[in-house]
């Protein structure tokens, strides 16, 4: 049962660095932010949230060690930079969506953890709120910190690009006044419901592992 305990941590290691480099690559795309501007700020920063409290969750209740969505964060955010490096061998951007805004609310999600004492629904509750409000704030943050995505655009021109995906014009305040409340209340909601799945993901995982050992 050690094993396989220790292989499943190791799996983890796997699954965080498959799809949060995937996932975050094309939530960082520069093209479609400049295009699409808040509107692209609203998804992207949900998607973040979603893809970060979903892993976190999992990965915590699994150990059950407050500290560990903090490690988790810290593994997103390494994998991400390593990928973004790639992609700037290849002539994209490196310095846009690189910062590690995920880190301030992982640790928020393991201070739930921790205050209510591994209390699982509290981490639902609370750390899926906490998460789902601060995201979007600390990305905001992160995209005043980096290169503007308007001079991006220009320094790195795309001279291909399909007809149905080259929109009429920059939707720029069309999305509601308020991308940042926009996103951190939506969020905010979807966390809470992803940060159960995680947990339950933690279940469906350790009956997987005690059935795999008793029909060994």
């Amino acid at each position: 049962m050690v094993w396989l305990r220790r292989c499943t941590h190791y799996l983890f290691i796997v699954v965080v660095a498959v799809n949060s480099t995937l996932l975050t690559i094309n939530a960082g795309d520069y093209i479609f932010y400049t295009d699409w501007a808040w509107t692209s700020f609203v998804v992207f920063s949900i998607s973040q949230t979603l893809m970060l409290i979903v892993g976190a969750c999992y990965y915590l209740t699994f150990t059950g060690v407050p500290g560990t969505a903090t490690y988790y964060a810290l593994i997103m955010t390494v994998y991400t930079w390593i990928a973004k490096g790639a992609w700037f061998a290849l002539g994209y951007p490196y310095d846009f969506i690189v910062t590690p805004v995920w880190l301030p609310s992982a640790m928020l999600l393991d201070l739930a953890y921790w205050a209510t004492k591994k209390n699982k629904h509290s981490l639902i509750l609370f750390g899926g709120v906490l998460v789902g409000m601060s995201l979007p704030l600390f990305n905001m943050v992160n995209l005043i910190t980096v290169a503007d995505p308007l001079e991006t655009a220009f320094k790195y021109p795309r001279p291909t690009l399909p007809p149905y995906m080259t929109p009429i014009e920059p939707q720029v305040g069309k999305f509601y006044n308020s991308p940042v409340a926009l996103g951190a209340g939506a969020g905010a909601v979807l966390a809470c419901t992803f940060a159960a799945l995680g947990c339950k993901l933690t279940t469906w995982t350790y009956r997987w592992m005690a059935a795999w050992s008793l029909s060994g």
